[in-house]
């Protein structure tokens, strides 16, 4: 299965694949302070295991930043 991570073509292995399992293969450390879209829709994050990914589909990680005035 294909899908596109960031703008890249990941392959996985795997017959199902979920948000949870693209941010493991990411390394992703802290999946609690990522926003995650799915062909430009959100996933709650409560979805994650449950959300499954179809050949083809676009998963966008969105960081947040920490900052403020000094």
């Amino acid at each position: 299965m294909q899908i596109t991570v960031n703008g890249e073509a990941k392959d996985f292995a795997e017959d199902q694949v979920n948000v949870s399992l693209v941010l493991a293969h990411q390394k992703v450390e802290s999946p609690d302070m990522v926003a995650v879209q799915v062909n430009g829709a959100f996933v709650d994050k409560g979805e994650f295991d449950s959300r499954v990914l179809q050949d083809g589909d676009s998963v966008e990680f969105l960081y947040f930043m920490g900052g403020g005035a000094v």
